[in-house]
């Protein structure tokens, strides 16, 4: 039988029913990459938007071709530096994902806007909005790959061409970078490098997120020029239904400066022995090392899987097939 959300996403495509953004949501997972590849919502004719997401050169400047080859194709549109993740306040950011929602596809995705609202690790509370820029074939069902600078090339590395970056880009091939080494960085990725070690994300691993599709802040369509169709981007906070609450949340500025909050010293009885600091090291260089080999054998069945499914198509040339990453 099919569902209520089939059916919404049915009703759209035959121009039956206005889908609402209410209609689409649920429960997801984030991961995180990097890979400087021309973004697949970069194409032309892939959804009904005012213009494909802006690509960029070698020298991070727009192109005005959206019909140029992908630098991981030997070609010359590279992702932009621009569309890297900043954080609005203590409890907001914004930034560009690449996505696969149920029930949808690129004609659906692409340049739409979700608000996520993480539900586990460091961030757990925390909201963010992310433009759809990217789709991958191997991407799990809710599952929201979020660029950030340093966060792995995953199959396709376009940095080495683009930035002068290691072979299989900074860090590891799959989860990028396990401390903030953002300052090697070329500068222009620097900023969206270290929002991942900075106040907002504190370096969360790959949080579950409930999303739900929004209309998107105009700082968002003013980084990738992609609008949908029938969407008038707001001009602050996250979009419809949350950009309000967000900036009702924004205190205003104190009266005078507060108090100087000293650290908190701990004793040296308090403080953890260098045992205690080896054994801690060691058990999370474990994890993510078996989390690693994990994600990677995924990633391998499901580009086989991907490589033979392409085989069945022709004439359309796509770099955006990626990104099961782990740090």
């Amino acid at each position: 039988m099919a569902t209520p959300r089939f059916l919404a996403f049915l009703a759209l495509a035959t121009g039956l029913a206005s889908l609402t953004y209410a209609d689409v949501s649920g429960s997801g997972t984030t991961t995180r990459y990097w890979d400087c590849c021309k973004p697949s919502c970069s194409w032309p004719n892939k959804a009904p938007v005012s213009a494909p997401v802006k690509v960029c050169s070698k020298a991070d400047s727009p192109l005005t071709d959206p019909n140029a080859p992908s630098c991981c194709q030997g070609g010359e549109a590279h992702m932009c530096s621009d569309q890297s993740p900043w954080a609005v306040s203590d409890s907001l950011a914004y930034g560009f994902a690449a996505v696969h929602i149920p029930g949808g596809s690129e004609e659906s995705w692409c340049c739409a806007c979700y608000e996520l609202t993480f539900t586990s690790g460091p961030v757990q509370g925390k909201k963010m909005v992310v433009q759809a820029t990217n789709t991958g074939g191997d991407l799990g069902q809710g599952q929201f790959d979020i660029a950030m600078p340093g966060g792995g090339v995953g199959i396709f590395n376009g940095c080495t061409n683009q930035w002068g970056a290691p072979p299989s880009g900074w860090g590891a091939q799959y989860g990028g970078i396990s401390s903030n080494t953002c300052s090697s960085f070329p500068p222009a990725l620097q900023p969206g490098c270290n929002f991942r070690f900075e106040n907002f994300w504190q370096d969360a691993n790959n949080p579950t997120v409930e999303y739900k599709q929004v209309t998107c802040p105009k700082a968002l369509t003013d980084k990738t020029g992609c609008v949908r169709n029938g969407e008038t981007p707001t001009e602050s906070g996250a979009g419809t239904g949350a950009g309000a609450a967000a900036a009702a949340q924004k205190s205003p500025l104190p009266e005078k400066p507060p108090e100087e909050v000293k650290p908190v010293e701990l004793t040296p009885a308090e403080q953890p022995t260098e045992e205690q600091k080896k054994a801690e090291e060691q058990k999370k260089a474990e994890e993510q090392k078996k989390a690693e080999e994990q994600k990677k054998a995924e990633e391998q069945k499901k580009a086989e899987e991907q490589k033979k499914a392409q085989e069945h198509k022709s004439g359309e040339e796509k770099c955006d097939v990626q990104y099961v990453y782990e740090d």
